[in-house]
């Protein structure tokens, strides 16, 4: 019984996996459909100065254009990755990995939707970036900040320790510091 319990998700757990997505995809797509109905391709917007800039291009490639003849892989490697985290999603019963995932999802289905349905066609669509800090050298969308966010999450909760399930590793020096206080916390009329 306690098995079926374990691997059992938890409904909150996964509703916030399910909103974080949600949220993600429609700022991704919505400023995406803003940038393609205000902005000329290349055209650049001073929003913080020179700190951030609107310049909406279009993207065929990964990460700084990577791989443009490439495309229909990309299509091919995120959908693999959005059944994946819905076939996994099961396991989740921390709501931090449930942001990542969430986040994770979110990004990815932002851009796969660019690739499917984006000229030029179905699968080899080009993805729609437009941020741009004069800092980094690449022009990026939400979805993109989205998936780069929750790697950033990842390796926190990793380097924490944090398990799928929200657990946490015992320590060794927890384990000395629990017996020192039991030690130290006897009864009066006790000896050691």
């Amino acid at each position: 019984m306690e098995a079926r319990t374990a691997a059992k998700a938890s409904p909150r757990v996964l509703i916030v996996l399910v909103l974080v997505a949600i949220a993600a995809f429609i700022l991704d797509q919505g400023s995406k459909y803003l940038v393609v109905t205000t902005l000329k391709p290349d055209e650049v917007v001073p929003v913080l100065g020179d700190l951030l800039q609107f310049q909406f291009v279009k993207n065929p490639g990964a990460a700084f254009s990577i791989g443009n003849a490439y495309t229909w892989i990309f299509s091919i490697l995120a959908s693999v990755v959005t059944v994946f985290i819905i076939w996994f999603a099961r396991r989740i019963r921390s709501l931090g990995w449930a942001i990542v995932f969430g986040l994770l999802l979110g990004g990815v289905l932002g851009n796969l939707t660019d690739r499917l349905f984006r000229e030029p066609g179905f699968g080899v669509g080009h993805v729609v970036d437009f941020l741009r800090i004069p800092l980094l050298p690449a022009i990026f969308n939400i979805a993109d900040s989205a998936i780069v966010v929750s790697m950033g999450l990842f390796l926190i909760l990793t380097l924490r320790g944090v398990g799928l399930d929200g657990s946490r590793p015992v320590r060794p020096e927890d384990d000395e510091s629990d017996g020192a206080r039991e030690s130290s916390a006897t009864s009066p009329g006790e000896t050691s």
